[in-house]
């Protein structure tokens, strides 16, 4: 049995931020961090104390965590950050809210004694002698300790503490991960052991001048000592527990929207009927009206959770090499139940979903590689585009430009100039991108178009093959992600208010677009009339893409079963990075990284001078062991990874590289750790050092081949369209849908279960070799009794691993 654990927090807007710039003002950015280790960062807002992020993200953490907090900051142009507040969650606080949170937190003020990280390895031993009692405690270890020194590093010592009693080990210099390997000892009166008070070790950084700074403690209570004479292994380090609480919200305010989800998944083989019966639904329905498991799940998913189970079902038909026919299924059922084409695909049925999550899934690089080079363009030329007379600003435009006063009608005419520039630019790029598009789309497209094409016969209805087609691929992917390029990984941050007018207005141009132009001048927004002669042209160059687009045979598509979305080949993340310079003399840190041209394929880890450069570097991702950040005091630079390889000779090689802020540094581990994801040879621990000077920059050991002083997170990684198929867990996601529904479909089909099983009772009775009977009978049930037991049997087995949990804590519980 193995644990899933699944963190999605949305950063919404804050309020009432006090001021922290002489111009009574803030410029504020989030900071988030799982278990003090920064996993996100937002845009800053200039000049705003009440502003809008509106940014959110998805972890899978299989290692679980303990809290989750949210640093809010105020940037400085000079010198460090200002503090403002920070909202601190733990994991109990975050699963106790069934459904997430959903709130305004007030900000709290940030207290050093709080902010501790890490763990201590210790063996507490409690020795009985006839004439006196010691307590021995055997001081080894510790890993990834809060940095207190401007250096990025601590100087730690601990401290041992038993009622009056206490000792110390030594300090050591310029480190996060201390090797003591020091015995302390307090010797004990036999009427102190009989005190409540608890064995308490305090660990501390060494200030020469001013007050030692708290790292943390691990609190032990005295009946654990007597109930287990010796105690050994790694203890998480707490806070002081002065936890204060800011009355009244006098820093302000953040909403936060946070849900946990967390799941207990089972060995594979339990899932494999729930699995067959999915696959029975496409790979040969005599009826698409007929009940079927996937007609059950539609019925008992909710509106709130309908995108969540299309993407679960779209990864695990991808994994079975059935997406066309998946796709197929809910599309001609769609369409079956249509009457009036005008509302085709307009809801946001299981069939719409899935469609749009599928082009999501293996459509995401093809949709870069057509749009990226535009929206690039558009960010970074901030032209002042608006067409709606209510919204011209002839003031700010005059502010933002060094040109004399413009008139509302030159404002208009310039606008639409530009408009119809980016929109060409768009539409030309998207018509010619056939070649480019996935082969399984377009068989997904023409499958559609089959069907549509079969059921609206009449010659009025000729454009709603093309409608149906085009509404999936401009209205439902390109325009969203041209109107929001960050959701969709074209940008790493979102766009300012300006540019985000101009995606705005060209979102809607390309709706219409795919509308085929036949709702123009029907809509309130009569301002866009100077667009309509360029849409209107663009329809015969729409019409024959789409045309070309389905002109595809279907064995170019393989149906075989596959793990990740994207083929081997395929560039999953590209882009310039900073290199480390092993060879040659060693020079000073911000001199040896040199900037280089990465490509990221599920195959291989590849780099180059530039883009274009014709010889290649590459590591084979099958060669991969550990993808882990590097502190920041190994080479004084910040966004510093570290990909470890192993030869075959087993020898470790380490590659280091510098990204150019800490969002891009996670997305370039998170898409690392996901291709590797499926490596035997992963290390369970790594140096967030490095080796200079001979000896490890992070535990100070000088054996290059000593093993790694702190614990790798392979598969922790950001969830998003890239993620890799897993099917016991998405199946997982499927069963506790249907669990939530199992009384509907219960009531709904009682009356064909109960009949079914009398039927089966009778033929047990009649039959003298009732186990093979019962195998008969069952293989004859109607689906929806077989689905019913299915999630029967689920359940009883969840139940039987909870009881198992309980009454041996020490079984094993693999991480997922």
């Amino acid at each position: 049995m193995a644990r899933n654990t699944s963190l999605y927090f949305r950063i919404v807007e804050g309020r009432n931020l006090p001021a922290k710039d002489v111009s009574g003002t803030s410029d504020p950015y989030c900071i988030v961090k799982v278990d003090n280790e920064v996993v996100a960062r937002t845009a800053t807002v200039w000049k705003n104390l009440n502003p809008f992020w509106g940014e959110e993200y998805t972890l899978h953490l299989p290692m679980g965590f303990h809290s989750l907090s949210f640093h809010v900051m105020d940037e400085d142009t000079i010198g460090h950050d200002d503090v403002i507040g920070k909202i601190t969650l733990t994991k109990e606080a975050i699963g106790s809210q069934a459904k997430g949170l959903d709130s305004w937190l007030n900000l709290t003020r940030v207290d050093p004694n709080e902010e501790v990280q890490g763990e201590i390895r210790l063996s507490l031993v409690l020795l009985k002698h006839s004439e006196k009692i010691s307590l021995r405690c055997q001081v080894i270890e510790a890993r990834d300790l809060a940095p207190r020194d401007t250096s990025g590093t601590s100087d730690p010592f601990a401290r041992v503490i038993f009622n009056n009693h206490s000792a110390e080990t030594s300090i050591i210099k310029k480190t996060r991960f201390p090797h003591w390997g020091e015995t302390l000892e307090l010797e004990l009166d036999p009427e102190e052991l009989c005190e409540e008070g608890p064995f308490t070790v305090e660990v501390w950084d060494w200030d020469m001048v001013g007050k030692n700074d708290f790292l943390g403690k691990v609190e032990i209570p005295s009946a654990c000592l007597h109930k287990s004479p010796h105690l050994e292994g790694w203890f998480r380090l707490l806070p002081l527990g002065n936890n204060e609480v800011d009355a009244g919200g006098k820093l302000g305010a953040l909403r936060l929207k946070v849900r946990l989800v967390e799941d207990r998944i089972l060995p594979s083989v339990y899932y494999t009927p729930l699995i067959d019966l999915l696959v029975e639904s496409v790979i040969s329905p005599t009826d698409v009206e007929e009940t079927s498991a996937l007609t059950m799940l539609e019925e008992v998913t909710t509106v709130e959770s309908r995108q969540d189970v299309a993407m679960t079902l779209v990864k695990i038909y991808l994994g079975q090499g059935l997406v066309v026919p998946f796709l197929d299924y809910l599309n001609t059922r769609e369409v079956n139940h249509t009457t009036d084409p005008n509302t085709l695909f307009r809801s946001n049925s299981l069939a719409s979903k899935a469609m749009e999550q599928f082009m999501k899934a293996v459509g995401m690089l093809y949709l870069h590689e057509v749009l990226k080079p535009i929206i690039n363009r558009i960010f970074d030329e901030k032209k002042y585009i608006e067409l709606d007379p209510c919204k011209i600003d002839l003031n700010r435009l005059r502010r933002i430009s060094f040109k004399g006063g413009m008139s509302e009608a030159e404002v208009r005419d310039s606008s639409v100039e530009m408009l119809q520039i980016y929109l060409t630019s768009i539409i030309d790029s998207i018509v010619n991108s056939v070649d480019q598009c996935p082969p399984v789309m377009r068989v997904a497209f023409k499958q559609l178009h089959k069907r549509v094409e079969e059921q609206f016969t009449e010659p009025e209805n000729e454009d709603v093959k093309y409608l149906a087609i085009s509404g999936f691929f401009f209205l439902r992917f390109f325009a969203p992600a041209i109107l929001t390029p960050k959701l969709f990984q074209l940008r790493d941050q979102h766009a300012d208010t300006r540019t985000s007018r101009t995606l705005l207005l060209l979102a809607k141009a390309l709706q219409s677009v795919g509308n085929l132009g036949l709702q123009l001048g029907h809509g309130k927004e009569q301002w866009m009339v100077p667009l309509h002669p360029i849409i209107l042209r663009s329809v015969a160059s729409v019409k024959d893409f789409l045309d070309k687009l389905i002109d595809i045979d279907h064995d170019t598509v393989s149906e075989v079963p596959q793990r990740a979305v994207f083929m081997p080949s395929v560039t999953v993340k590209e882009g310039y990075l900073q290199k480390y310079k092993t060879e040659g003399p060693q020079l000073l840190s911000r001199f040896a990284f040199k900037k280089r041209y990465f490509w990221l394929t599920s195959e291989t880890l590849s780099y180059a001078k530039t883009s274009d450069w014709q010889v290649r570097s590459s590591i084979p991702i099958q060669c991969v062991c550990a993808v882990e950040r590097v502190d920041e005091n190994a080479f004084q630079q910040q966004n510093v990874m570290q990909v470890v390889t192993q030869d075959n000779d087993g020898q470790l090689h380490t590659i280091y590289i510098q990204c150019k802020n800490v969002n891009e540094l996670n997305q370039w581990l998170s898409a690392i750790r996901k291709v590797s994801i499926y490596n035997e040879r992963m290390l369970p621990s790594f140096h967030p050092g490095a080796h200079r000077s001979g000896k490890w920059t992070c535990c100070l050991q000088a054996d290059r081949n000593v093993t790694g002083c702190s614990r790798t997170h392979s598969a922790v990684t950001l969830g998003d369209w890239s993620d890799p198929l897993d099917p016991d867990v998405e199946t997982q996601t499927i069963y506790k849908q249907l669990l939530q529904g199992k009384d509907k479909l219960r009531k709904k089909y009682l009356e064909i279960s109960e009949a079914d099983q009398k039927s089966s009772n009778k033929e047990k009775r009649i039959n003298s070799e009732g186990a093979q009977c019962n195998v008969k009978s069952k293989a004859g049930l109607s689906v929806p009794v077989r689905l019913l037991a299915v999630i029967t049997d689920l359940e009883k087995a969840h139940n039987a691993f909870q009881r198992r949990e309980k009454e041996d804590p020490n079984c094993v519980i693999l991480n997922h």
